[in-house]
């Protein structure tokens, strides 16, 4: 099938492009960018006042699927993706089985051909069943398509363990995706420790937990050459160690979600609201600065979710008995939008370079460009687009939106995913 996309925007800084201009696409692939170009028959969208980038990629999403189908599964969550303006996501391992051997690779693979409305690129546990004890079966699963490793959920507590785990996957050039978690300062903690826990009443979770295990895996990363990724980094100084491991040289990237940035632990009032119950904690607003600042000078290498679906009577709890996370598929462009490249902070280079061209690179899949002869994954967005955050509007199964209510300004309207179209006119197309 002929696809003609027509007077958009165009914004890729993999090749200095940035002009409004026209694509043609046939069989999954950009065939032709030029003006005024004309086909003899095929399908043509006017995308005339939009951005068309290369397609977003969300390289940390909870799809739940397996075993935890009721919170979210592979068409609900690919298809809140898509509405988020989201081409591919990178499903975490932590799901019920674990996805720790090729068998759970091949049935993510399997169930997102049927059902997906987007890519789903397939990350395997580290440890078996996510204990931090036995290796998973990392090669099988790389056999397989996993494309990198990770134990989310869980920091790996053993120094010696998290060394074999960054050992073996550095034969095979796979990114290990590590939650900093030290479990013994962690403790209960339900909030950031210090002014929110004092006042909220509950068990803190110090910066520390986090911090101890950022600078031991910089050090093994140090050790074995292994590419190492900092998952929803949320400290300045987790930020500061970052920025020094790379001044050093070493394979080291991380990532940070909209809610560390655009959230703080003052905003956990006395309601005790359990969608800002998330692990790790909203942090102090000198927290949130310094991670704005990362994504500016490009410490900090990508914006992901960290979607964490889950159903409503586990989120309508008391506080300490809620599950940590919420959700962010659907939210986390027009967060971006709204609070970074509309307000001057970043331009739509800088974001394309955080949502889409880095979250590639770090997990190995091939680049996205608009040029002939790349693949057709792309996201369109109008800018101007004035919208409430209402979870009437929301995909997802889950609600545990901690942005509900919020006014927010540029959306996802169209999303092409092998030059077919998943989003039209921000309806999903089934």
């Amino acid at each position: 099938m002929a696809l003609m996309l027509k007077n958009a925007r165009v914004i890729d800084p993999q090749v200095e492009l940035d002009e409004v201009i026209d694509l043609l696409v046939r069989d999954g692939r950009i065939v032709e960018v030029d003006k005024n170009l004309s086909m003899e028959k095929g399908e043509e969208v006017d995308l005339s006042g939009k951005i068309l980038v290369p397609g977003l990629v969300d390289m940390h999403v909870h799809l739940r699927e397996p075993g935890f189908e009721q919170k979210e599964d592979i068409a609900s969550g690919t298809r809140a993706a898509a509405h988020g303006g989201f081409t591919a996501v990178c499903a975490m391992p932590n799901t019920n089985p674990v996805i720790d051997n090729a068998v759970g690779v091949e049935y993510v693979k399997a169930r997102a051909a049927q059902v997906g409305k987007c890519r789903v690129i397939v990350s395997g546990a580290c440890t078996k069943n996510l204990e931090g004890e036995v290796l998973s079966e990392m090669g099988d699963m790389i056999a397989h398509g996993a494309k990198a490793f990770t134990d989310d959920g869980h920091g790996v507590q053993d120094s010696g363990m998290m060394r074999r785990v960054l050992d073996y996957a550095s034969q095979f050039d796979r990114v290990v995706m590590v939650h900093c978690q030290d479990n013994s300062l962690v403790g209960e903690g339900q909030v950031n420790e210090g002014v929110a826990s004092t006042r909220l009443g509950m068990f803190g979770w110090p910066a520390e937990g986090e911090e101890l295990e950022i600078a031991r895996d910089i050090a093994l990363c140090r050790l074995t050459g292994c590419p190492l990724h900092i998952q929803h980094i949320t400290t300045a100084r987790g930020v500061e160690m970052v920025r020094a491991a790379k001044a050093e040289g070493l394979p080291v990237t991380c990532e940070v979600t909209p809610h560390h940035m655009f959230l703080t632990e003052d905003d956990i009032d006395d309601t005790y609201p359990t969608s800002l119950k998330v692990n790790p904690p909203l942090r102090t607003k000198a927290d949130a600065k310094a991670l704005i600042e990362g994504v500016v000078d490009g410490t900090i290498d990508a914006i992901v979710t960290d979607h964490a679906p889950h159903t409503d009577w586990e989120k309508d709890r008391e506080f300490e008995l809620s599950p940590f996370g919420m959700i962010g598929l659907e939210t986390s462009l027009g967060l971006v939008l709204t609070n970074l490249v509309n307000s001057g902070v970043i331009d739509y280079a800088r974001m394309i370079e955080l949502m889409a061209i880095a979250p590639r690179a770090i997990l190995r899949e091939d680049p996205v460009r608009i040029e002939a002869g790349s693949i057709a994954d792309f996201t369109v967005i109008d800018p101007d687009k004035k919208w409430n955050v209402s979870r009437d509007n929301f995909y997802s199964k889950a609600g545990n939106s901690g942005f509900l209510g919020f006014d927010l300004v540029g959306c996802a309207t169209d999303v092409y995913v092998g030059g077919y179209a998943t989003l039209r006119d921000g309806k999903i197309v089934e």
